[in-house]
C-alpha cells in the first residue's frame, strides 16, 4: 500500500558541528539521547507529514537553567532547536526539517505556586491540562482550556490553543498571564505579572503566546483560574440537518446565553462515537452542550436553549448532571477524531480548522459540507461552534492519491470562503508548516513581513523551530 504523505516543503539540512553533540553530551549526560528510537519519536507529531528527519539529539531538560544551556550551545554552534512537550501538534510544529536538536520539557512538570485568592497558578511548560487541575480542585478552581488531548501548558500557550470551553471562558491567549521565556541567545525574558491588566510598554506576552516556538522556549507560565461552577449540566439535543443545530447555535450566542460548551457533531460523527464509546445517541446532527452557574442560573439557560432549539426542529434533549455521565459524554466528544478514523480502517484524516464569525457559521458549515457530498469523499464534522470554529475532517485511502488531492482542493475551498466571510485559515490548531500560504492569504504580505522583522529581530540565525508559520 502507498503511503500517505504531505509533502514537506524544500529545505536544507543545517550542518551539526562535528564539536556540538559532545558538547552537548558533556553538559547533559544522561539529559541528552541520541538513541534512534528517541531521536524518531521526537521527530514526529499528530500531523500527516511522514519521512522527516530526525533531530539529531535529543535533551530531556529538567530546569530553566537547563534550557538555557542548551540553547546557549546551540547558539554558539548555530544549531537549529525545537521544543517539544507531549507530540500532540496537528500542524507539524515538532518536525526537525532542517535538523538540529529536541529540547523536551515534559520533565518539567511541577505545579510552581497556587494563588487561589487571585485566582492563578503557575506552572513548568511540562505540566498537562488534566495535571493543573487536579493540583486546584481542592482549592475550588479549574483551568477550562480545553483541547481534548491531554496537552502540555507549554504547548498550548505555544500554538494559542482553545477547544471546548473557548465560548465562554477563552483561549489561551486571554488565559496566559505571564510567561518566562528562554530567547534565541540563551537569554531568560520575563514577560506580564499576575496583575489581570497593565499598560507598560508592548504586550509581550500576546506576541509569545501563539508564537509556536519561533521565538523562544516557555520555562514557566502564570496561567488564570476560575471558580468551580457551583452547578454543571450538560445535555445533548438532535436536529433534522447541521443547518438547523448550526442556526440554534448562533440563535443562543446572538442573545448572550452564557453557554459554557456548545460542540456540534454531524450524523457520521454521532455514528462512529456511538460505535467506538460504546454509547446511543440518536443517529442525526447533534448539539452536546453545557451549563454553568448557580442552580438557578443554569435552569434559566436551559430553558432558553431549549426554547429555542425547539423552534429549529431540535428534539430529543439528553441530560447529564452527575460528573460521571457529564465525563462519559465528553470523553465520547474528544474521542470523535479517532471513532471517525475507525470509521474507515486503514484511512488517514485531513481536517480543516476554518473560524468564523458567528453570524456566518451556517453558510460556511453548508456550504462545507454541500462541497464533500458533492466529492464523494467520506467526511466528518465536528466543532467548537459555540466561538465559530468548525472542522471538517476528510477520510482518505492512502493507496489512493487522487483522494488526496481532492482533499487538499476542498480544504482550500473551506479555508477561501472562511476568509471571504472575515474569518481565519486556522482557530486553534496553528500556522505550523501546513498552512503557511494561507497565512500569507490571511494577513497579507505586510502582515507577513512584520512577523519576519520580530523573528529576525529576535532570532537572528533562525534557530528556533526553523521553517515554521512562514
Amino acid at each position: 500500500m502507498t503511503e500517505f504523505v504531505i509533502d514537506l516543503p524544500e529545505v536544507k539540512l543545517r550542518d551539526i558541528p562535528a564539536a556540538f553533540i559532545p558538547a552537548l553530551q558533556a553538559r547533559f549526560g544522561k539529559q541528552c539521547s541520541t538513541a534512534q528510537s528517541v531521536r524518531e519519536q521526537h521527530g514526529r507529531d499528530e500531523s500527516a507529514f511522514k519521512h522527516v528527519p530526525a533531530p539529531s539529539a535529543v535533551v530531556f531538560a529538567e530546569s530553566t537553567q537547563d534550557v538555557v544551556d542548551a540553547m546557549k550551545l546551540a547558539a554558539e554552534h548555530r544549531v537549529p532547536v525545537i521544543p517539544y512537550g507531549v507530540g500532540s501538534s496537528l500542524e507539524g510544529h515538532l518536525l526537525a526539517i532542517e535538523g538540529g536538536i529536541s529540547i523536551d520539557v515534559s520533565r518539567m512538570d511541577r505545579v510552581l505556586s497556587i494563588n487561589a485568592e487571585d485566582l492563578t497558578v503557575t506552572v513548568q511548560p511540562g505540566v498537562t491540562r488534566e495535571a493543573v487541575n487536579a493540583a486546584v480542585r481542592d482549592q475550588g478552581l479549574f483551568f477550562p482550556i480545553d483541547p481534548g488531548a491531554n496537552a502540555s501548558l507549554g504547548g498550548m500557550s505555544a500554538t494559542r490553543a482553545s477547544g471546548t470551553n473557548a465560548v465562554r471562558y477563552g483561549t489561551m491567549k486571554e488565559n496566559v498571564l505571564a510567561l518566562e521565556v528562554v530567547c534565541a541567545d540563551g537569554s531568560v525574558l520575563r514577560t506580564g505579572s499576575r496583575a489581570r491588566k497593565s499598560s507598560a510598554g508592548y504586550d509581550l506576552t500576546r506576541l509569545m503566546v501563539g508564537s509556536e516556538g519561533t521565538l523562544g522556549i516557555f520555562t514557566e507560565i502564570t496561567l488564570r483560574l476560575y471558580p468551580l461552577p457551583e452547578a454543571v449540566m450538560a445535555a445533548t439535543c438532535s436536529f433534522p440537518t447541521v443547518a438547523d443545530a448550526v442556526l440554534t447555535t448562533q440563535q443562543i450566542i446572538q442573545m448572550g446565553v452564557p453557554i459554557a460548551r456548545c460542540e456540534l457533531l454531524d450524523a457520521h460523527s454521532v455514528e462512529s462515537v456511538n460505535r467506538y464509546s460504546k454509547i446511543d445517541l440518536p443517529v442525526a446532527p447533534l448539539l452536546l452542550m453545557e451549563f454553568h452557574g448557580s442552580p438557578a442560573g443554569v435552569q434559566e439557560q436551559i430553558e432558553t436553549v431549549q426554547s429555542i432549539a425547539q423552534d429549529n426542529g431540535g428534539d430529543g434533549f439528553q441530560w447529564a448532571s452527575t460528573p460521571e455521565e457529564r465525563t462519559r459524554l465528553w470523553t465520547a466528544r474528544h474521542h470523535a477524531f479517532f471513532a471517525a478514523l475507525q470509521s474507515r480502517p486503514g484511512c488517514v484524516a485531513i481536517t480543516t480548522d476554518t473560524c468564523v464569525p458567528i453570524s456566518q457559521l451556517a453558510e460556511n458549515v453548508t456550504a462545507a459540507l454541500r462541497d464533500v457530498d458533492e466529492a464523494g469523499i467520506p467526511y466528518f464534522l465536528v466543532g467548537h461552534v459555540g466561538d465559530g470554529n468548525f472542522h471538517v475532517g476528510y477520510l482518505i485511502d492512502p493507496a489512493l492519491p487522487e483522494e488526496r488531492v481532492t482533499a487538499e482542493r476542498l480544504n482550500h475551498q473551506l479555508v477561501h470562503r472562511a476568509l471571504q466571510s472575515g474569518g481565519t485559515c486556522t482557530g486553534e490548531h496553528g500556522i505550523g508548516l501546513h498552512k503557511k500560504d494561507f497565512l500569507v492569504r490571511e494577513a497579507g504580505d505586510t502582515a507577513v513581513h512584520v512577523m519576519r522583522t520580530i523573528k529576525q529581530a529576535l532570532d537572528p540565525h533562525n534557530l528556533l523551530n526553523p521553517g515554521k508559520i512562514f
